[in-house]
Parts: C-alpha cells; structure tokens; sequence
C-alpha cells in the first residue's frame, strides 16, 4: 500500500520545507502544481502547452486542465509507492477528482496534513524572508547571498506586512472548503507549524504514520483535540 501525502498551510507556515523532507527522507516523489506544470511543458504535453498559453495571457488555469496534468503525473511508475503533493488540491472540484482518482490507483488513502501558524507568526516569518534578486531562490536563514547563483537577497513585494495579511485572507477563504472536505476522515491531521522546526518534523512524521496506520482498520477511533496556535480548526488524533 502506497504512502500519499497531502501537505497544506498558508504561505511562510513551512509546508513547503517540510513535504520536501519528508518526501526525500522517504524515497517519495514531492509534487507541486508548479513543477508539474514545468514538467508537463517540458515534455510538450498537450494540456499542459495549452495551461501556457493561458498564463502567458494572465488567466487561470481552470480546475479540468490542472485535473488531468496531475492524473497524468500520478500515472507514471514513481509515484507507485506514493507520493507528497505541495499545492494541490486547491479547491474542492479538485479535491474530488483527486478522491476519484485514488479510488482508480487502489493503493492506498490519502494522508492529509495541515500545518497551522498563527497570523502574527507568518507575518513575521514571511517579513523577514529573503529571495534572490536574480533567480528568484528562497534564501535559507542568515544567507547575505543566494547559494544558488550568488546573487544579492531582496525582500519580495508581496511579503510587506499588509500585503502578507491579504495573502493569508485570502487563503483562508480559498483553501477552508478544502479543509472541510477532508476534516471528517480518520487521515487528516493539523500540527503545530509555530513551534521549532525539528519539532514539526518529528510531529510531521508522527501523524502521518499514525493516520496511515488508523487507515488500516484503526479508522474512526480518533479523537477531536484543539492545537496550539490553531484557529478554527481541529485534528484527529489516535487513541
């Protein structure tokens, strides 16, 4: 039975950082939206060339194209043992075609995972994040230069503070019916994304393997428990 892994949070919460860990420390491809899409291109994929030609003229890419760029990319043999996806699903209409999807493979349920970071947290993470002026890499802390390219760090426009509090409106509003759509299921788990980093990680794996685990017949046995610096929000914990 496979391992898939679904990580969600708002920008700066290290839901990023983490699924790629993750997926490196357990020999699973980490997919992301946009390095499909890359990917996609780079082999001329139809649908994928077609998403282009849509975002070069600055419109969305509509849920049935993204929908079959990543059952094309599940279809291919490295995502049999499983797979970490980064940024998908990003709506419900998505949400249910991945459902659809898994039910096709048979091999094995879909690890949701939430990581939640107060909104001053990310204000402040986000603030004090640096990318590259040149290539547009992260920069990991306490960088004065890109380890990419060797480049100068700059602040991004869109991480000033009232820009980052849109932001996280924003997806909030996009991204709850989501939440909801997976909330009830025994594989869905909210971890701590404000404390240290080890600590997610630790968590991170903690519940993944639990609710893997709860998948297997432990299933409906949870319970509901608040988590620290949680809004709204609730997870399943085993027993």
């Amino acid at each position: 039975m496979g391992l898939n892994v679904i990580m969600m949070g708002p920008p700066g919460a290290g839901k990023g950082t983490q699924a790629e860990r993750f997926a490196r420390e357990r020999g699973l491809p980490k997919i992301s939206t946009g390095d499909m899409l890359r990917e996609a291109i780079k082999e001329q994929n139809p649908i994928a060339l077609e998403a282009k030609k849509l975002m070069d003229r600055g419109r969305l890419v509509d849920d049935a194209t993204i929908i079959a760029i990543v059952r094309d990319r599940l279809g291919k043999p490295d995502t049999r043992p499983g797979f970490v996806l980064d940024g998908f699903p990003r709506t419900v209409e998505q949400a249910v075609a991945l459902d659809a999807l898994m039910v096709e493979r048979n091999q094995g349920p879909l690890v949701v995972i939430d990581v939640v970071v107060p909104d001053q947290e990310l204000v402040r993470r986000l603030g004090s994040r640096r990318i590259c002026g040149q290539c547009g890499t992260n920069a990991d802390p306490g960088k004065t230069e890109c380890s990419k390219c060797g480049g100068a760090l700059v602040v991004r426009a869109d991480d000033d503070g009232q820009v980052v509090l849109e932001r996280l409106k924003v997806y909030e509003r996009a991204t709850r019916p989501v939440l909801e759509h997976y909330r009830a299921r025994p594989t869905f788990r909210v971890v701590n994304g404000a404390q240290a980093q080890a600590k997610v990680a630790a968590d991170v794996d903690r519940m993944i393997d639990e609710a893997a685990a709860a998948s297997g017949g432990a299933a409906g046995r949870g319970r509901t428990v608040p988590v620290a610096g949680e809004r709204h929000m609730s997870a399943r914990v085993a027993e």
